[in-house]
């Protein structure tokens, strides 16, 4: 069976295994030509980008600015994002929709640092979604009151692939990059660091350690998204997140 992928000017199609040898078992009458899938694929996606229209309008509404936080697994983002609410707490009044496929242990670590939190686990019953779409950020607005808020932080099911493809109503996209995941990540995982406008290149404590060098992760960022601002940090030093915290009151406030 092909596999489906959008690019980046809203265009999807499938692809198909190449090289698979042709069978004839009868009647194919339940299966879908690729056509068939394409248009699937599109209807879902259209609808997709209607829920986000709606969510943005709904922010909108508010005074709010929303932004779409991304990682893969393991990056740091959760640590990132709680210190981040520390900094900013009594300053800027921030809803959280936490997403995971499942638990609600990144939620409870968010929990009692001022900001309101809303939990979505995607779980359902068959693995779970690897990412966030527009319905389900809907479904999570229901936990926040957007009277009361100034931001809302959407934090993405882990993965590097996915999430990058559904607009979700954010106002801007942001992804937590580790030193730990190495420095080819951008040219492997193009499409993700082309959709950022912001990349936060974490755990830069650990660069003695990792032998890895800093100017080069950028460079490989820079490489694949010109246009994407890169900062340095260490969510668990603090080390350059004074700059995130001031890009993030500027956006805030827009």
């Amino acid at each position: 069976m092909g596999r489906f992928h959008r690019h980046d000017d809203g265009t999807a199609h499938t692809h198909d295994h190449e090289g698979s040898p042709s069978h004839d078992h009868g009647d194919h009458s339940g299966y879908h030509t690729a056509a068939e899938r394409v248009d699937v694929l599109e209807a879902i996606f259209s609808e997709n980008d209607l829920r986000a229209a709606a969510n943005r309008n709904a922010f909108e509404e508010h005074g709010i600015r929303a932004l779409n936080l991304m990682s893969s697994p393991g990056s740091g983002k959760t640590s990132l994002l709680a210190a981040t609410l520390d900094e900013l707490v009594g300053e800027i009044a921030i809803g959280v929709i936490e997403g995971d496929i499942a638990t609600d242990l990144d939620a409870a670590r968010l929990e009692g640092r001022g900001a309101q939190i809303s939990l979505l686990n995607t779980d359902n019953g068959f693995g779970g979604e690897c990412h966030l779409d527009a319905p389900m950020v809907h479904r999570a607005l229901a936990g926040l009151n957007l009277a009361g808020l100034d931001l809302v932080v959407i934090e993405n099911v882990g993965n590097l692939v996915c999430p990058a493809e559904f607009d979700v109503g954010e106002h801007a996209k942001v992804m937590v990059y580790s030193l730990t995941e190495g420095e080819d990540k951008p040219l492997k995982y193009p499409v993700m660091f082309r959709a950022v406008d912001v990349v936060l290149l974490n755990k830069i404590d650990l660069a003695p350690y990792l032998d890895a060098d800093v100017a080069t992760y950028t460079e490989r960022i820079l490489q694949v998204n010109p246009t994407a601002t890169v900062l340095p940090v260490s969510a668990k030093t603090g080390e350059g997140m004074s700059e995130w915290y001031r890009w993030l009151r500027t956006f805030a406030k827009d």
